[in-house]
């Protein structure tokens, strides 16, 4: 198991963030796909009118999707950019 130092038990340095670092990021996805939701949401209803729950349910889910999905590509980029330069500042 992967200790916080960025060190495994017997197996030396390893490119894994630390706890803290992952659970940091799971926040900003959650948070990047709630404000998603909400873009998708208003760009419908800036556009519809009359009865549009049925296209601000689908608006709200693909911008939620699509931020999501966008954040979580510079979350994991960050993450992994993180893990080698700490793995490489303990092998000098």
């Amino acid at each position: 198991m992967a200790e916080e130092g960025g060190e495994t038990r017997g197996r030396g340095p390893t490119a894994l963030p630390g706890v803290g670092a992952r659970a940091v990021a799971f926040l900003v996805i959650c948070v990047g796909g709630f404000c998603g939701l909400l873009i998708g949401v208003a760009l419908v209803r800036v556009q519809c009118t009359g009865d549009c729950d049925v296209a601000q349910g689908v608006g709200a889910l693909v911008g939620a999707l699509v931020s999501t999905l966008g954040v979580a590509v510079i979350a994991v980029l960050v993450l992994r950019a993180m893990g080698e330069w700490q793995a490489g500042e303990t092998r000098h």
